[in-house]
């Protein structure tokens, strides 16, 4: 027996990836670079999410990825990779980057394809 149960519906990984996001955004809601480096639980907490909308996106299909080239699919991968590997270094300066640049966007794009999919 392989242990794998039945094959999820990729919507919900994209539902999954919406969670993700706002847990990211509530996480660091008001919270300054320096207050969110500082804060030890806030800090790996917003990093596991981070990782989990990486992980969630390896496991959308690649057709639904090339019809929705709009969400910077390989972006957000290579990020998780990057968190999950973190012998590679993380640069503090980028992971507030992505939080406050791309994640609002982010949680935008992935929004209007879950309403496109419901």
């Amino acid at each position: 027996m392989s242990g794998k149960g039945p094959k999820r519906e990729w919507r919900f990984y994209i539902a999954d990836m919406i969670e993700f996001a706002r847990k990211v955004l509530l996480y660091t809601e008001g919270k300054s670079q320096a207050d969110f480096l500082s804060d030890g639980l806030t800090y790996d907490a917003t990093l596991r999410n981070l990782e989990l909308i990486g992980e969630a996106a390896t496991r959308v299909p690649e057709d639904i990825k090339v019809d929705h080239s709009e969400v910077p699919w390989r972006k957000i991968i290579a990020t998780r990779n990057r968190l999950i590997h973190a012998y590679l270094g993380i640069d503090d300066d980028i992971v507030w980057s992505i939080i406050q640049d791309d994640i609002p966007g982010l949680l935008e794009q992935l929004e209007a394809l879950h309403r496109l999919y419901s």
